[in-house]
Parts: structure tokens; C-alpha cells; sequence
């Protein structure tokens, strides 16, 4: 079991460190599931044939679809637990934690259910048609009853990231991508089973990051309780009132990029193609600044659960740098890589022309997806999770819908993907406004923190 003292590590220490160190174990941990559909596209892609990389990419928009489930459900569970931290009460944490995790996997069978049975009107919806929606239905048929096990892996990973052990959180996910990396060259080619490989490959892949995400918890953080129906029922309540909005959260930026498929499909397979390249690219080259919402979370949890709210805001602040950091230094390294990631994919045509347009000055612009993810860590972990859900689907809504049709019409293809990009900077904005309310008012009552012999011992260093 852990030492009481490290229970609350994030309300002592310097925050731009804490910020620094969770954001690049998490977005470890977090590219490594994103590698998972990224090593897929690559493989496939060298099987020559333009329909496949076209399924994997409808496919992708389904899956983003439910692996947000599985985020905001980890984003409700490790808010709860790292508020409970904060207060020094490692028992409520427990109880939280294992009230959460039951939660969510009741949850994700149901859901997985939901979307595998409406899994063709899905995938029609998005615009795939002929071979094309046959090898996306099939290939989705095998991973989404899979979805259960990934929920788990994330909620596993939120509960270790509530006690600031963003290492261990981050393995579960890279040895879940290297399960996928090892078994899809054996599947795809060796095997010569294809898209079925692929497939099969990414449903290892959840097993691994299930089990390595439970073993750290039952092992140095006091495993779980015994699972009581009242305790459940009692917990219900809470973690839905994070988890819910967390989860509409989610949801808004996988139906945006649903929409954008949708119209990219008006200009060929070669253009979905194109759009399911950068697609995989994104959160493999950002992944830093996708982790931000789970990797500060904690940070802000933790700090808002003492009652410092002086170091809520310099963490929010401070994530802001972060991400700006990152942003221009990943910017500059895409552009200088254009041609030979292009090549990895054999892109030719308007595919390569989109993984060009992607690479260059266009994604400077996600520094403000990057305000919006850090704005909503803080909503989310100060008891305002609706306005991170308004601020998420007013982006991919009214900030995506008009830009993307409006855009396309005039440039085709490429106006597609500028649309898309030019959706984050007004929500970026108001996202960074938001944040500063709420941290001048939060949506809860804190709970002043009991004088306890943790406390003690954490407050002295």
C-alpha cells in the first residue's frame, strides 16, 4: 500500500514541474492507445489498396466515438479520487475509486451493446459505401465488443494518475501498443488475415492495458473494496454528475469529426484517406497536449480539495505555457518531416497534399484545442463539467459545421481540414474565460482537509 505521506503529492512542490511531468507520462501513455489505430493505418496501408485505408478511417470516427465514453467515465472516477486525496481520506478515495470502476464496466457493456447493434446505420451515416462500408463494419464488428475491457484500462489509469503515479498509468498503455505493434505485422501479413488481423491485434492490445492498469492499484494503493450495492448506488450519483458531462464532453469532438468525414467523403476515397492519415497523426504528434485534461486533473483536484485555490490557478496557468511549448516545438518538427511521413504512408495526390497541408503552418492552431482541454480539466475537477460540455460542442458544432462546408465548397478537400482547424480558436477562447470564473468560483463546496498525521508528514515534506 502506498505511503499516506505521497496520497496528496500535487499540493506541495513547484506546479509548472507537476504539470510537466504528468502531461509527458500521460501523453506517453495516451499515444500508446492513439499507436494502436496509428500502427494499424500503417500496416494496411502498405497492403496497397486505397478501400482499406478508407475503412479504417470510418472506423476510426467510430471509435474515437466510444473511446470518449471510456475518457469522461475516467475523467469522473479520477476527479472524485483525487478530490478525496486532497482531503486526506485515502478510504473515501478507495471507495470511489472501486464504486467507479464497477460503475463503468456495467456501463460500457451496455454501451458497447448500444453501438455494436446500430453499428451499419453508423457507419452509412458517415458516408462509406459498397466494399468500403462492408470492411468498416467487419472490422469494427470484432473491437467494439472489446470496448468494456478499455474502459477499464482507463479508469485503471485515472485512478493511478489521482495518486500522481502518471509512470505506471502510462505503462498500461504502452504495453498495450507494443502488444498491437508485435501482433499486427504477425496477423496482417503473417497470417495474412488483413483487416480481420488489424482487428484482432487492437483487441490484445485492450486486454493488456486492462490488466496492467488494475495490478499497479491492488498493488500499491490498496486494491479496491468489496463491492456493496448501497455503496454503489450512493456513488452513483457523484461520479455521473462529472462523469456524465465529462463524457458529453468527449462525445461533441468524436461527432465533429464524424461531421468533417462525412464531408470529406464528398471528395473521394483518396481524400478520406488523406483525412484518415492526419487523424491518426494528431493525437500520436499532440499527444502531449491530449493528455492535459487527465494529466492536470489531478493537479487541480488535489490542490482544490486542501482549499488552495492560489495553486489551482497558477496550475491552470502554468498548463497554458505548457501547452504553448509544445505546441510550436511539434509544429516545427512536423513540417520539417512532411515529406518523409507522407512517403510512410505512400500518400500520393490529394492524400499527400491533406498530410502537407496538415503538417504546416495549420497546426500551430491547435494551441488552442490545448486551452480548451486545460480549461477543462479545470471545470471538470471544480464542479462546473456542463460548461466544458458547451464549450466542447459549441466547438465541433457552430465553431466546425459552417467553417467546413463553407471552406470545402470554395477549396474542396484542403478547405475541409482548414475549417475543422479554425473551429478551436474562438472556443479557445472562451474556454480560457470560463476557467478563470470558475476558479474565482467554484461550482462545489470545498471540504476544509482534516488535521491528520498525513497531513502532517505531507506538509513538512
Amino acid at each position: 500500500m502506498a505511503n499516506p505521506a505521497s496520497q496528496a503529492r500535487f499540493v506541495e512542490g513547484s506546479l509548472l514541474r507537476h504539470v510537466t511531468v504528468m502531461s509527458l507520462t500521460s501523453s506517453v501513455g495516451l499515444m500508446a492507445v492513439f499507436s494502436v489505430d496509428f500502427v494499424n493505418m500503417i500496416f494496411i496501408s502498405m497492403l496497397g489498396r486505397a478501400e482499406l485505408a478508407a475503412a479504417v478511417g470510418y472506423a476510426g470516427a467510430i471509435l474515437f466515438f466510444t473511446t470518449s465514453f471510456g475518457i469522461g467515465m475516467g475523467i469522473g472516477v479520477g476527479a472524485l479520487t483525487a478530490r478525496a486525496l486532497g482531503a486526506r481520506d485515502p478510504a473515501g478515495a478507495r471507495t470511489r475509486a472501486t464504486n467507479g470502476l464497477i460503475l463503468g464496466v456495467i456501463f460500457g457493456v451496455a454501451f458497447a451493446a448500444l453501438v455494436w447493434a446500430a453499428l451499419s446505420p453508423l457507419v452509412s451515416l458517415l458516408g462509406a459505401t459498397g466494399e468500403t462500408h462492408a470492411l468498416a463494419l467487419h472490422y469494427l464488428q470484432i473491437v467494439i465488443p472489446s470496448q468494456p475491457l478499455l474502459m477499464v484500462g482507463m479508469i485503471g489509469g485515472a485512478i493511478l494518475r489521482s495518486h500522481g503515479d502518471a509512470r505506471r498509468a502510462m505503462l498500461a498503455t504502452v504495453f498495450g501498443g507494443l502488444a498491437n505493434a508485435v501482433l499486427d505485422p504477425i496477423l496482417i501479413f503473417g497470417f495474412g488475415w488483413e483487416l480481420t488481423g488489424a482487428a484482432i491485434s487492437s483487441v490484445v492490445a485492450r486486454i493488456v492495458i486492462a490488466a496492467v492498469a488494475l495490478l499497479p492499484v491492488l498493488r500499491h494503493y490498496g486494491g479496491f473494496d468489496r463491492p456493496r450495492l448501497g455503496s454503489v448506488m450512493a456513488d452513483l450519483r457523484p461520479v455521473f454528475g462529472i462523469a456524465f458531462p465529462a463524457i458529453l464532453t468527449q462525445v461533441a469532438t468524436p461527432i465533429g469529426a464524424a461531421f468533417v468525414t462525412r464531408a470529406m467523403a464528398a471528395h473521394g476515397e483518396a481524400a478520406v484517406a488523406g483525412m484518415a492519415i492526419t487523424g491518426r497523426m494528431t493525437p500520436v504528434a499532440f499527444g502531449v497536449i491530449f493528455a492535459l485534461s487527465s494529466a492536470i486533473g489531478p493537479i487541480v483536484g488535489q490542490n482544490f480539495g486542501a482549499g488552495r485555490m492560489d495553486r489551482v490557478r497558477r496550475a491552470f496557468l502554468d498548463g497554458l505555457l505548457f501547452t504553448g511549448a509544445v505546441i510550436v516545438l511539434v509544429s516545427a518538427l512536423l513540417f520539417a518531416l512532411r515529406s518523409p511521413l507522407a512517403d510512410l504512408f505512400s500518400a500520393t495526390g490529394v492524400t499527400r497534399d491533406l498530410v502537407y497541408l496538415f503538417c504546416g503552418p495549420l497546426t500551430l492552431l491547435f494551441f488552442f484545442n490545448g486551452v480548451i482541454f486545460v480549461s477543462n480539466a479545470v471545470c471538470n475537477n471544480l464542479g462546473r463539467p456542463f460548461w466544458s460540455t458547451l464549450v466542447n460542442w459549441g466547438r465541433h458544432t457552430v465553431g466546425t459545421i459552417p467553417l467546413v462546408l463553407g471552406l470545402g465548397q470554395l477549396y474542396g478537400a484542403p478547405g475541409v481540414l482548414v475549417g475543422q482547424a479554425l473551429g478551436g480558436v474562438i472556443f479557445g477562447g472562451i474556454a480560457w474565460w470560463l476557467a478563470l470564473r470558475v476558479i474565482a468560483k467554484p461550482g462545489v463546496r470545498r471540504s476544509p482537509a482534516p488535521v491528520t498525521q498525513a497531513a502532517a508528514v505531507t506538509a513538512d515534506g
